[in-house]
C-alpha cells in the first residue's frame, strides 16, 4: 500500500509545480511521472520507455482526431458559421425560454469550438437577448458558461471526453452518446436551478452599477465593446462575420454533423450487428470521421474566406491543438507508469475492499476531479489526470467505464475559479467584478457538474454494463 502513498505524493508534487513554480502542466506531469516511477521502483532502464510509450499510445489513439476536431471548430468559428448557428438557435426560442436557447447554442457550439471562443462569440448575443427578454444580465453570462463548459467537458470530439475511451478502453461513440445525452440533461436542469438560485446570491436589486457592470454593453444594446472583443478574438475569419457573409444555418451545421453522425452510426451498427463491412468501419472510425468533417468545414469556409484566411485559421488551430495534445499525452505517460507500478490494481482492490459500492466509487471519482480542478485551475489537467488514476475502477465495481469517465469529467467541470483562465474571460468580457465571476462562471458550472454526476450515478445503477 506504500505505492498509493507515492502516488499521492507525486500528485502533490505535480500540483505544487503547476501552482507554485508556474511550470507548464505538461512539464509538471512528466516530472511527476518520472518521480512516481522512481518511488515505485519501476526499473530505471525501462522508466523513460514506459513513460514515452504511454504518451505515444494515447497520441496514436486521439492525436489526429483532436487535431482535426480543433481545425474543424476554428474554421467554423472564423467563417461565421458559429455565429449563424448561435443566432438561429436563440431566435428559435420564446422570451420565456430565452435562456434555454442561449444555453443550447453554447452547448452546441462548444462541441467543435474551444470554450473560450464560444464564450466570446455568444456573450454579446446572450446579453442582447437578456435585455430583450427582460432577463438579468448575469443570468445570461452564467447560462453561456454552463452550456459551453458542460459540452466542452463531456461531449466528443473535444479533447478530454475523446481521450476517455482511449484511457479507459471503450468505444468513443459510447462517450458521444452517453456524454451528449447526459450533458444535455445536465444543462437543461442546471439552467432551471441556476435561474432560481442566482437571484438569491446576487444583490437583491440586481445592482449592476455596483457589482456587475457590463460596461461594454451598458449603454445601448449588445454592440459596444463586447462585440468588438468578440470580433477581435474570433480569429482569421473575423472579417467574414463582420461584413455579413456567413453560411446558412444548415450549411454551417454540416461540418459538425458529419463526424458526429458517422461515429454514432459505427457505434450503433456494432451494438446491433456485432460487426460491420470494412468500408463502413473505415468511414466511421473517429479519425476518418473527423477528417471528413474538416474537409466539409473547408468547403463551407470557402464560401466566406479566401485561401489565405483558411490557411491562417488552420494554422491557429494547430497551435492550439499542440498545447492540448502535449498535456493530454503527458497524462498518458502518467497513466502508463501507474499501470507499470501496479497502482491501478491497488486502486481497484481498494475500491473492492469497500464493498464495490458504485455510488461511493463514482463520488470518489468526482471528488478527485474537483480537487484537481481547484488545485490546478485546468479542466484538461483535472480530466486527464483523474481518468488516468481511476481507469481501473470500472472493473472493480462492475460498471461500464463510460460512467466512471462521466464522473471524473463532471468533477473536472466544478469550481473553476481564480487560477482558471476561463474564469477571467467570464469576468472581464462582460465587465463583472471577481465576486460576479464566482456567481456566474463558478456557480453555474458547478451546478451543471452536480447534475452531470447525478446522470452518471443513475446510469451506472440502471445500466451498469450497457
Amino acid at each position: 500500500m506504500i505505492d498509493l502513498l507515492w502516488l499521492f505524493l507525486s500528485i502533490l508534487l505535480i500540483v505544487a509545480m503547476i501552482v507554485g513554480m508556474r511550470l507548464h502542466p505538461a512539464v509538471a506531469l512528466v516530472i511527476g511521472t518520472l518521480v512516481l516511477g522512481v518511488l515505485t521502483r519501476v526499473p530505471l532502464p525501462d522508466l523513460a520507455g514506459v513513460a514515452t510509450g504511454g504518451f505515444g499510445e494515447l497520441m496514436a489513439g486521439i492525436g489526429l482526431s483532436v487535431g482535426f476536431g480543433v481545425i474543424l471548430g476554428q474554421l467554423l468559428s472564423d467563417s461565421g458559421g458559429a455565429r449563424r448557428i448561435a443566432r438561429t438557435l436563440v431566435n428559435a426560442t420564446s422570451e420565456r425560454f430565452a435562456m434555454y436557447g442561449v444555453a443550447g447554442a453554447a452547448f452546441l457550439l462548444s462541441i467543435p469550438v474551444f470554450y473560450d471562443v464560444t464564450f466570446v462569440i455568444l456573450v454579446p448575443l446572450a446579453l442582447a437577448i437578456a435585455r430583450e427578454a427582460g432577463k438579468p444580465l448575469p443570468l445570461a453570462v452564467g447560462v453561456v458558461a454552463l452550456g459551453a463548459g458542460t459540452a466542452h467537458t463531456l461531449v466528443p470530439p473535444t479533447p478530454n471526453p475523446l481521450a476517455a475511451g482511449e484511457i479507459m478502453g471503450f468505444d468513443p461513440g459510447m462517450m458521444l452518446l452517453v456524454g451528449g445525452v447526459g450533458a444535455l440533461i445536465a444543462v437543461v436542469l442546471a439552467v432551471a436551478v441556476y435561474s432560481s438560485v442566482l437571484p438569491k446570491v446576487w444583490r437583491p436589486a440586481w445592482d449592476e452599477d455596483r457589482e456587475a457592470v457590463p460596461a461594454a454593453v451598458g449603454g445601448g444594446g449588445a454592440g459596444g465593446g463586447a462585440s468588438g472583443a468578440a470580433e477581435a478574438s474570433a480569429g482569421a475569419g473575423g472579417g467574414a462575420a463582420a461584413d455579413g457573409r456567413e453560411p446558412g444555418f444548415l450549411l454551417a451545421m454540416l461540418p459538425l454533423l458529419t463526424p458526429i453522425l458517422l461515429i454514432f452510426t459505427g457505434t450503433v451498427w456494432t451494438a446491433l450487428d456485432g460487426g460491420m463491412p470494412g468500408w463502413l468501419a473505415f468511414a466511421t472510425d473517429k479519425t476518418t470521421a473527423l477528417l471528413l468533417g474538416v474537409l466539409v468545414a473547408y468547403a463551407v469556409a470557402a464560401r466566406t474566406m479566401d485561401r489565405q484566411a483558411r490557411d491562417a485559421s488552420a494554422a491557429t488551430a494547430v497551435q492550439q491543438a499542440g498545447i492540448v495534445l502535449l498535456v493530454t499525452g503527458a497524462g498518458g505517460a502518467f497513466g502508463a507508469v501507474i499501470q507499470a507500478a501496479g497502482i491501478g490494481d491497488l486502486i481497484a482492490d481498494s475500491v473492492s475492499a469497500f464493498g464495490g459500492n458504485v455510488v461511493l466509487a463514482l463520488l470518489t471519482c468526482y471528488a478527485v476531479g474537483v480537487a484537481f480542478r481547484v488545485a490546478t485551475g485546468s479542466g484538461t489537467v483535472a480530466s486527464i489526470t483523474t481518468m488516468t488514476i481511476m481507469a481501473s475502477v470500472a472493473g472493480a465495481i462492475g460498471v461500464h467505464p463510460v460512467w466512471v469517465a462521466m464522473s471524473c469529467l463532471s468533477g473536472a467541470l466544478a469550481l473553476g475559479q481564480l487560477n482558471d483562465s476561463g474564469f477571467w474571460i467570464a469576468v472581464k468580457l462582460p465587465g463583472f467584478t471577481v465576486s460576479g465571476g464566482f456567481k456566474t462562471y463558478t456557480l453555474a458550472q458547478t451546478i451543471a457538474s452536480v447534475f452531470a454526476l447525478a446522470v452518471s450515478v443513475a446510469g451506472a445503477l440502471v445500466i451498469p454494463m450497457g
